[in-house]
């Protein structure tokens, strides 16, 4: 059965986390570098700095291992407020 990685919503095999989302130990990584990864993957398709931003924060706040984490409440309101 195929299940997804509760950081990032990509298939994998077993476990909680694929291995671009854990750290040395086989944990969840911390939330910057994580995000910073995931700015860069938006990056990677055309969008601009502020977009992939905004893009990366959106889809983190989907995703169980972030939903509820203090920076992406944070920078989601951020937006909201620039909005």
């Amino acid at each position: 059965m195929t299940r997804k990685c509760q950081s990032c919503g990509m298939a994998i095999e077993g476990g909680t986390y694929c291995n671009h989302c854990v750290d040395e130990n086989g944990d969840l990584q911390k939330f910057e570098p994580r995000f910073e990864r995931m700015v860069q993957w938006q990056l990677r398709r055309g969008s601009s700095r502020d977009d992939a931003e905004r893009e990366a924060i959106a889809h983190m706040a989907n995703m169980p291992a972030w939903a509820t984490h203090p920076e992406v409440k944070r920078r989601l309101a951020n937006q909201e407020q620039q909005e």
